[in-house]
């Protein structure tokens, strides 16, 4: 699916070199777009011919992907042609819209519409941040995190990807923000003891690996603390999640900035 955050032509293919581990792994083992892989395989294998320098990157950021990106190469071909390569390097990029578009936080408060056409008062309507220790896992670019940190006491922003970290820390120097602290973290290796925060808050974070997920939401916050899924606006519908209501969490449904149907989560975490 695309969700038209990004001109594929606006990206050098060495934004690639910006990559983490687990993205470079999520995209090489999951094999480009739905239904069609073969043509994802072709435009990548002619891109990292193309570009040596991000092959080499790619296969020694992550090794265990090492034999699948040598075969992707190996089983394209070696292209001169300047248009073909760019066209190539373009579809390898828009595949992965969300791992390009995070190479260039600073654009994503303008390109990305969870984030365009969101109200940080929709968060504030889920739950009581005054006083109060809140981590936001996820917090890509600092949608909640900058929310958060208005009312609540301190707010830690776990986030796995560097160019964002680095983009929150660069936006609380220049803002002279004293309550938030950035850090290093996957949703399913939060780097906290048990029972550490009152609300646990994420958007755009739950569904790849439900329950352990879940499950480290619920150890890191407190006993009678409170888990929220706040997702932000979109121009699609953002579909009742029956999953996460059948496990127990309440379901907000709004009409959002687009006209579009969203749908918001919390749940008292009762251990």
């Amino acid at each position: 699916m695309s969700f038209g955050w990004i001109k594929s032509e606006d990206y050098s293919f060495n934004s690639f070199l910006l990559l983490e581990r687990f993205q470079i792994a999520t995209m090489m083992n999951s094999g480009g777009w739905r239904n069609e892989k073969a043509e994802w395989r072709h435009n990548m294998g002619v891109a990292l011919n193309a570009n040596p320098a991000v092959k080499w990157y790619l296969e020694r950021r992550c090794p265990e992907c090492a034999t699948i990106i040598a075969d992707i190469a190996n089983n394209a071909p070696v292209v001169t042609d300047a248009k073909m390569v760019r066209d190539a390097e373009m579809y390898a990029l828009a595949s992965v819209e969300d791992f390009t578009i995070y190479t260039t936080p600073e654009l994503m408060a303008e390109q990305c519409d969870f984030i365009r056409g969101w109200s940080k008062e929709r968060l504030f309507e889920l739950v009581d941040l005054t006083g109060k220790t809140v981590l936001d896992v996820g917090a890509g670019s600092g949608r909640l995190t900058f929310a958060a940190a208005e009312k609540a006491a301190w707010v830690y922003a776990s986030e796995p990807v560097g160019t964002l970290r680095e983009f929150m820390r660069g936006r609380i120097a220049q803002e002279g923000i004293k309550n938030i602290r950035v850090l290093d973290g996957l949703v399913t290796e939060l780097p906290f003891p048990d029972n550490t925060f009152d609300v646990v808050i994420s958007g755009h974070v739950v569904g790849d690996s439900y329950d352990e997920e879940i499950a480290e939401l619920c150890r890191v916050c407190k006993q009678g603390g409170w888990l929220v899924d706040c997702p932000g606006d979109s121009e699609r519908d953002i579909n009742l999640n029956t999953e996460m209501v059948s496990s127990g969490w309440e379901a907000i449904h709004y009409i959002g900035s687009y006209g579009k149907n969203v749908h918001c989560y919390r749940k008292q975490n009762i251990k």
